[in-house]
C-alpha cells in the first residue's frame, strides 16, 4: 500500500534524458540530456543494475563516488547524480567520447595538430594530477576514458578502476579492467604487475597507446606500437620513451609534459600558449592582458571553431565586462562572432556592443565605427535609435578628425535603421554643420558623398529641402574633391528632382562648374549637364513621359539602389571618390585649392556670403528687415547694371551653429532676383538685366538697336574701365560697401530733414491763407 503512494525519484529528477541519443562507454550508457528548468545541455551516464554483474555494479558505484570527490579542470566535471535500486544516473557537462569525436573530425578532413596538441596537454596534465598530487592510479587509461566537450577540450573520465597506489585501504580491491573487458589485455605493459618499476609506469605505457591511436586509429595488437605511422616527428622521441621496454626509463607524466613543452616540442605552439594564458588570465597583469588580446587576433584564424566559440568568446566577454580590457577585445571579439549563428550573436555579443557605444574611450568608439559592418545586420531598429545613435552623434562634434570622419561613414550603415526624427532632422542638422564649417576637406567631401548615398532613405519633404541646397554648397567648396562630390551627388540623385528644378536650379549651378580650375571637376560637370539635358529633351519631345521621369520625386523612403541606372556612373564615382582622398591637416586645403585656382577666382560666381561679387552681376542681400538700400550703377559693356546692398537686421540672418540646417541656412543661398524687383523700386530709366533682350538673332533682321554687344569693340574706353573695375573689385568691395551704406544713411537723413522743412513751410502757408491779409494797425495774435 505504501509503495503505491511512494514517489518515483526518477520522475522527480531535475534532468531529462533525450531519446535516441545513447552511446556505449564501458559499463555505462552515455545519453544526451538537458536540465528541465532552463534546457541547459548535459550528458547523463546511466548504469542499469539489473543488466550488469556484481563486479560491474561495484565498479559503477566506485566511479560514482570518485566523480563526486575528484575536481580538476581536466577531469570530467560532475554536475548531479541519482542512485536507486535499479539504476545509477551520473550527470556531467555535455561531452562526446573521443573516438566519436575523432571519427567526425576525420570526415571533415581530420583533426588538426593544434587541437590534438592541446588535448594531449590536458590529458597528460590530468594524469599527472592523479599520479603526483592524489597518488592515485587510473588503471583504465585509454581512448575510451577521454571525452571532448563543446569547446573541443579533452577531459579524463572512466574513473571506474581508480585506486590508491598502495592499494585500497578498505581491503576490497577493484577487479582489473581485463577481467571485465577481455579485449583490454593488449593495452597492458609487457612487464609483470609486481615488477620493480615505478607505480605509474603502466599509466604512461597506456598514454603511449593513446597517442598511437589518436594518430593511427584503433590499436590492432601490442606489437603495432613499434610502427610510428602518422605520429608527428616532434612527438616521436617522447613517444618512444613512453612505450619503452624498460619501465624505469619511462618518464613521469609531469616530466613528459615538460619535455614536450620545450622549444620545438609538439606542445610548444601558439594554441597551447593561448590556452594556458586564458586559464590564468584572472591573475595576469593589465599590460599582459592588453598584449595578449592584441596578439590573439592574428592567431584566431588557425584556431578550431568550437574552441573560439566556447572558450575564447566567454573570456573576451568577461575581460571586457569585468577586466577593463577596453578596445583591444573588439577585433578578436568580432572575429569570433563570425562563427556564431544569428540567435547566438543576439544573445552574447549585441548586449556588449550596445554597452560599448556608451563608452567615452576614443579608441573604443573609433574601432566600433570602423568595424560596424560586421555587426550592423544583427542590430534591431529600436536598439539603434534609442541606445546607439544618441551616442554615435557625439562623434560629429568630436575634436578628433578621424572620429568625425568615421562617424560620417558609419551613417551609410545606420541610415536604413534610423527613425523619422533621427534621420530627417537630427542627422541632417549635423550634416549641414559639417559640410559648412568643418575644417577638414575630406570630411566635407565624405559628408556630401554620404548624403547622396542615403538620399533614398529620406522622406520626400527632406529631399526637396536638402539635396539641391547641399550639393550646390558642395560645388563651391575650396576642396576639389568636395566640388566633384557635389556634382556626382546631383547625378546620383537625379530621380528626386522635378524638371523645373533641373532647369531652374541644378543646371545653372552645374554650368558654373564648367570653368572650375580642376579638370576632373569640369569633366564630371559636363557629364552631369549632358545627362540632365537629355532628360529635358526627352520630355520636350514626348511630354507624356513627364510622369514617368518624375515618379520618384514625391515617393516615400525606399532602399538604396531602387532607382534606375540612369546615373550609375555617378554612384560609382561617389563610391570611389573617398578612396583617393588624403586627409589634410587644418589649413592645408586652402593652399591646395589656391594652386589650381589662379586668377580665375576673381571671376568665379560666389554667393552673398562668400566674398566680393563680380562687377556687373546683380547681387541682392535679401532679408525681411531692411534699414537702408543703395542703388549703384556700374558701366559694363555700355550697360547699366544695378548693385543692390541691403543692410540686414542684426537680430536675423544666418542661423546659429545649433540651429543650422539645409532648410534655414542653405535654402536661402539661391535668391530669386524677381522678388527683389517687386519689392525694391528701381531708379527711373534703369532696367534689370533680365529685362534686356539677349537674343542676338534680331541682328539678321536689321534690328541692331537690341544687339547689346554690337558696339563692344568700339567702346575700348568703357571696356578698359570695366576690366580695371573687375580686377580691383575684390579688394575694394568691403570698404566700398561700408562707405555706400554710410552715404545712404546720410542721404536718407538729409532727405528726411528736407521733407520736414517742406512740411513746416506748407503748414505756415495754409494758416496764413486761411486768415487773409493783415490790416494796417491790426494786432498779430498768433
Amino acid at each position: 500500500m505504501w509503495s503505491f503512494f511512494a514517489r518515483d525519484p526518477v520522475k522527480d529528477f531535475a534532468y531529462e534524458i533525450l531519446p535516441d541519443s545513447q552511446e556505449t562507454s564501458g559499463i555505462w550508457t552515455l545519453h544526451r540530456g538537458k536540465r528541465k528548468t532552463n534546457g541547459e545541455p548535459v550528458s547523463v551516464f546511466v548504469y542499469e543494475v539489473a543488466q550488469g554483474t556484481e563486479q560491474q555494479t561495484q565498479l559503477a558505484k566506485a566511479a560514482f563516488k570518485r566523480m563526486k570527490t575528484l575536481r580538476h579542470p581536466n577531469i570530467l566535471a560532475y554536475v548531479d547524480g541519482l542512485e536507486t535500486d535499479k539504476s545509477l544516473y551520473l550527470v556531467t557537462e555535455q561531452v562526446t567520447p573521443l573516438a566519436v569525436h575523432l571519427k567526425a573530425q576525420a570526415e571533415k578532413g581530420g583533426a588538426g595538430e593544434l587541437e590534438v596538441s592541446w588535448g594531449l596537454h590536458q590529458i597528460v596534465k590530468a594524469l599527472s594530477f592523479l599520479v603526483n598530487d592524489c597518488h592515485l592510479l587510473h588503471n583504465n587509461f585509454g581512448v575510451w576514458a577521454v571525452f571532448v566537450d563543446r569547446a573541443g577540450e579533452w577531459k579524463l573520465g572512466a574513473l571506474d578502476h581508480v585506486a590508491p597506489e598502495q592499494g585500497d585501504p578498505s581491503g576490497v580491491p577493484l577487479p582489473p579492467p581485463k577481467t571485465v573487458y577481455p579485449d583490454m589485455e593488449k593495452y597492458d605493459p609487457p612487464e609483470m604487475p609486481n615488477s620493480s618499476g615505478e607505480k605509474w609506469a603502466g599509466e604512461v605505457w597506456r598514454l603511449g597507446c593513446l597517442i598511437w591511436e589518436v594518430f593511427n586509429g584503433p590499436l590492432p595488437r601490442a606489437s603495432s606500437l613499434r610502427s610510428l605511422g602518422k605520429i608527428p616527428k616532434a612527438l616521436v622521441p617522447h613517444y618512444c620513451e613512453l612505450v619503452g621496454a624498460n619501465p624505469r626509463a619511462r618518464p613521469n607524466p609531469a616530466r613528459f609534459l615538460q619535455n614536450c613543452r620545450a622549444t620545438g616540442g609538439f606542445l610548444s605552439n601558439s594554441f597551447v600558449e593561448s590556452n594556458l594564458f586564458l586559464e590564468e588570465i584572472q591573475i595576469k597583469e593589465p599590460a599582459e592582458k592588453q598584449q595578449f588580446f592584441q596578439d590573439l587576433s592574428d592567431h584566431l584564424d588557425s584556431f578550431p571553431e568550437d574552441f573560439c566559440k566556447h572558450k575564447v568568446l566567454p573570456q573576451l566577454l568577461t575581460a571586457f565586462e569585468f577586466g577593463n580590457a577596453g578596445a583591444v577585445v573588439l577585433t578578436p571579439l568580432f572575429k569570433v562572432g563570425k562563427f556564431l549563428s544569428a540567435e547566438e550573436y543576439q544573445q552574447k555579443i549585441i548586449p556588449v556592443i550596445v554597452k560599448m557605444f556608451s563608452s567615452t574611450d576614443r579608441a573604443m568608439r573609433i574601432r566600433l565605427l570602423q568595424q560596424m559592418e560586421q555587426f550592423i545586420q544583427y542590430l534591431n531598429e529600436a536598439a539603434v535609435n534609442s541606445q546607439i545613435f544618441p551616442h554615435v552623434v557625439h562623434g560629429f562634434t568630436d575634436t578628433n578628425p578621424a572620429i568625425r570622419e568615421q562617424t560620417v561613414k558609419s551613417m551609410l550603415l545606420l541610415a536604413p535603421k534610423l527613425n523619422e526624427a533621427n534621420l530627417n532632422q537630427e542627422l541632417m542638422r549635423h550634416f549641414a554643420r559639417l559640410q559648412a564649417r568643418d575644417e577638414q576637406g575630406p570630411i566635407r567631401c565624405n559628408t556630401t558623398v554620404c548624403l547622396g548615398k542615403i538620399a533614398s532613405y529620406l522622406n520626400a519633404g527632406t529631399r526637396q529641402r536638402v539635396l539641391i541646397s547641399a550639393f550646390s554648397r558642395a560645388t563651391k567648396d575650396p576642396f576639389p574633391a568636395s566640388r566633384s562630390a557635389g556634382v556626382l551627388g546631383f547625378a546620383a540623385t537625379h530621380n528626386y528632382y522635378s524638371l523645373t528644378e533641373i532647369a531652374a536650379r541644378i543646371l545653372p549651378t552645374l554650368c558654373a562648374i564648367t570653368v572650375d580650375p580642376d579638370k576632373s571637376v569640369r569633366d564630371q560637370a559636363f557629364k552631369a549637364i549632358k545627362s540632365f539635358l537629355s532628360k529635358l529633351e526627352t520630355v520636350s519631345e514626348d511630354p507624356t513621359k513627364l510622369t514617368e521621369l518624375e515618379k520618384d520625386v514625391a515617393s516615400c523612403a525606399q532602399p538604396a539602389g531602387a532607382s534606375s541606372s540612369w546615373a550609375g556612373w555617378a554612384v560609382t564615382g561617389m563610391s570611389s571618390l573617398t578612396s583617393k582622398l588624403i586627409r589634410n591637416a587644418p589649413g592645408t586645403e586652402g593652399g591646395a585649392a589656391a594652386e589650381g585656382s589662379g586668377p580665375a577666382n576673381t571671376t568665379s560666381p560666389t554667393s552673398a556670403t562668400d566674398g566680393a561679387p563680380a562687377p556687373g552681376r546683380v547681387i541682392i542681400f535679401k532679408e525681411t528687415c531692411m534699414k537702408c538700400c543703395l542703388y549703384l550703377e556700374y558701366p559694363y559693356f555700355g550697360l547699366k547694371f544695378i548693385l543692390i546692398f541691403i543692410k540686414q537686421d542684426p537680430g536675423q540672418g544666418q542661423s546659429s551653429a545649433g540651429e543650422e540646417g539645409w532648410g534655414n541656412d542653405w535654402g536661402e543661398e539661391e535668391t530669386d532676383t524677381t522678388s527683389a524687383s517687386n519689392t525694391l523700386p528701381l531708379p527711373e530709366g534703369v532696367r534689370l538685366a533680365s529685362e534686356y533682350n539677349w537674343d542676338s538673332s534680331n541682328a539678321a533682321k536689321g534690328t541692331g538697336q537690341n544687339d547689346l554687344f554690337a558696339s563692344v569693340s568700339q567702346r575700348n574706353t568703357a571696356s578698359t574701365a570695366a576690366t580695371t573695375v573687375r580686377e580691383q573689385g575684390d579688394k575694394t568691395y568691403r570698404g566700398a560697401r561700408d562707405r555706400w551704406i554710410q552715404l545712404a544713411k546720410a542721404e536718407l537723413s538729409k532727405k528726411k530733414r528736407e521733407e520736414r522743412r517742406k512740411e513746416l513751410e506748407a503748414k505756415r502757408a495754409e494758416r496764413k491763407a486761411a486768415k487773409g491779409p493783415l490790416k494796417l494797425g491790426a494786432r498779430k495774435l498768433d
